[in-house]
């Protein structure tokens, strides 16, 4: 009975049904938040929207990775931080688009937004933290999430300064640091599915 993969198909079930309640939690999310942050007027609440889209894309991208190949899982990881990388660039340059334009960031909608963010992240981030060892495009989606944690802080934080000083300066500030997060992250990634890519092309792998 130990060879009949029974206790590896349960693994492979319980990641898809982890990532499976993630991935909704976080498409709900990246609308919810997409739409207050354009009627809040807040690149914070744009990029961690945008933030929330990425991790969507990667539990998408996890649940397909599951059962195959270590050369697709590391592929899948190398998407995903593409994907990442590309949305933390568009992030910086939302940024400097309302920079030279203006806005008027509206601290209620980032406050409240952020806050039920945070919640829906702690909780995506507690479902993962078993995966968080696992193979290399398990350890992207806990990337994802805690990199979504900091960014709902940075963002609370954000429109508190917005109600107190009455600037929108402070939601450019959080905008630009969760892109630079955003970056950061997508490089980690990168790296971790260079590596996982080199040691599948490995004789002993």
């Amino acid at each position: 009975m130990s060879d009949c993969g029974c206790h590896h198909e349960a693994k492979n079930a319980q990641e898809r049904r982890v990532l499976r309640i993630a991935l909704v939690l976080n498409a709900a999310m990246a609308v919810i938040g997409g739409l207050a942050g354009w009627i809040a007027q807040s690149t914070g609440l744009l990029a961690d929207a945008l933030d929330m889209l990425s991790d969507a894309t990667a539990y998408a991208i996890g649940l397909v990775a599951i059962g195959r190949t270590a050369r697709f899982k590391a592929s899948a990881a190398w998407l995903s931080g593409s994907v990442l990388l590309v949305l933390g660039i568009g992030v910086l340059v939302e940024v400097g688009r309302r920079v030279v334009y203006g806005a008027e960031p509206l601290s209620g909608w980032m406050i409240g937004t952020a806050l039920l963010s945070l919640a829906v992240n702690v909780t995506v981030l507690r479902l993962l933290a078993p995966l968080k060892a696992g193979e290399v495009h398990l350890r992207a989606t806990w990337l994802f999430t805690r990199a979504d944690v900091v960014a709902n802080i940075g963002v609370i934080l954000a429109g508190v300064l917005v109600l107190w000083l009455a600037t929108p300066y402070p939601d450019y500030v959080i905008g630009t640091l969760i892109g630079l997060y955003v970056i950061k992250e997508a490089i980690e990634i990168l790296g971790d599915a260079r590596r996982a890519r080199a040691e599948s092309k490995s004789p002993s792998a």
